[in-house]
């Protein structure tokens, strides 16, 4: 999955996260409850604001519970045990998908 924020922003909105990744707001927030390598910022209303690396997160656990099918705990403890092995195959996995997305667009376009 390859999700389209913005590189150049620092913070993104609860909504922008959710329309990025396709699910309600509800499950953002209830992921940010969840998992502890969620660092959301608030506002002064109190929305959550979430920087680039709260993005990757989010992303490394959409593809734990969504794409491979792991249980709550089980993502959990998953990334307690290996966060950064995880994180970087995640982080080469990410490139190639974006690699691949960009290569069948030029394709597409010729």
């Amino acid at each position: 999955m390859h999700i389209e924020l913005s590189k150049d922003k620092l913070y993104f909105s609860m909504g922008e996260v959710a329309e990025a990744f396709g699910v309600n707001a509800s499950l953002i927030r209830f992921w940010d409850k969840e998992f502890d390598i969620l660092k959301p910022k608030k506002n002064a209303k109190g929305n959550r604001m979430f920087t680039q690396e709260d993005v990757k997160n989010l992303q490394l656990i959409y593809h734990l519970v969504k794409e491979r099918g792991f249980t709550l705990e089980g993502a959990k403890t998953h990334l307690k045990e290996g966060q950064k092995k995880t994180l970087d195959k995640f982080d080469i996995i990410s490139k190639l998908e974006g690699i691949k997305a960009e290569l069948t667009n030029i394709k597409n376009n010729l």
